[in-house]
């Protein structure tokens, strides 16, 4: 199965995005620290604003109007 350009970086980015999540789970875990759930989610938001996601966009020449994906 192929995939466009598009649809492979989603692909990519998404597994980078759980990489994170797991590392950073992992992390929390091994300090041994009790977070509240605000701590963590803040601690999770944080580790994946952190990663370099690009945005690919691709625009189709034929296409008229309001592009959405």
């Amino acid at each position: 199965m192929s995939f466009c350009d598009h649809c492979e970086g989603q692909r990519f980015d998404r597994a980078q995005v759980l990489r994170t999540l797991r590392a950073t789970r992992k992390r929390l875990r091994e300090s041994g620290d009790a977070c509240s759930s605000d701590q963590t989610l803040a601690l999770v938001i944080e580790a994946v604003r952190a990663l370099d996601i690009p945005h690919l966009d691709t625009v189709d020449e034929l296409v008229e109007g309001e592009i959405v994906h």
